[in-house]
């Protein structure tokens, strides 16, 4: 998933540490929400999303009335801003390489959106299915599964899924001391 070049978005910045955005920019955010917002209803329904995430990313169609299912908390058939927020979070984190930091970040919202029955747990077929929304490659979901699914039942309760967080951002920042590390030898040299 990438963000077109020169969309709006690409303006905006997603803090690293906390992976949430700045007052200006959600009020810079807030501004443009009301712009797509047609029918002064605050909220946007379907046809609303599919067309601005069509413009703004390289979703498919399929992809796009995903994640407006995953967004529509309360089947209402429309995304409300809070959920227009989070959208735009995670599309500013994928696009910034910040996706770990934002699931660590934000676990409990992610576990929501991801848990797509409602059933408490994420499954091998969710979890497959979402995983471009955070950049993760078929290989690295059965290792998630085969390393956090303690309980053995094929799925991660929250408790599970939050551990894996935990592991990713401790990898995450385990690779960037090696970096740094392999940069300040090169500086040294």
């Amino acid at each position: 998933m990438k963000l077109r070049p020169e969309c709006f978005l690409q303006f905006l910045h997603l803090d690293k540490m906390y992976c949430l955005l700045s007052v200006r920019n959600a009020r810079a955010l807030v501004e443009y929400f009301q712009m797509l917002d047609v029918h002064k209803k605050n909220t946007l329904n379907d046809l609303q999303f599919y067309h601005f995430l069509h413009y703004v990313t390289d979703l498919t169609r399929r992809q796009i009335m995903l994640v407006f299912d995953l967004l529509d908390w309360n089947a209402t058939g429309e995304i409300g801003l809070d959920e227009f927020y989070m959208l735009v979070c995670i599309l500013l984190a994928h696009e910034n390489h910040l996706e770990k930091q934002f699931i660590y970040r934000h676990s409990w919202p992610v576990f929501e959106l991801l848990d797509m029955d409602g059933g408490h747990t994420i499954g091998p077929k969710e979890f497959q299915a979402t995983r471009f929304l955070f950049n993760i490659n078929k290989e690295e979901l059965e290792k998630i599964f085969r390393d956090f699914d303690v309980s053995g039942d094929e799925s991660l309760n929250y408790k599970e899924f939050k551990m894996f967080t935990i592991f990713c951002i401790d990898r995450q920042q385990k690779k960037e001391k090696e970096k740094k590390s392999i940069e300040l030898k090169k500086s040294q040299k």
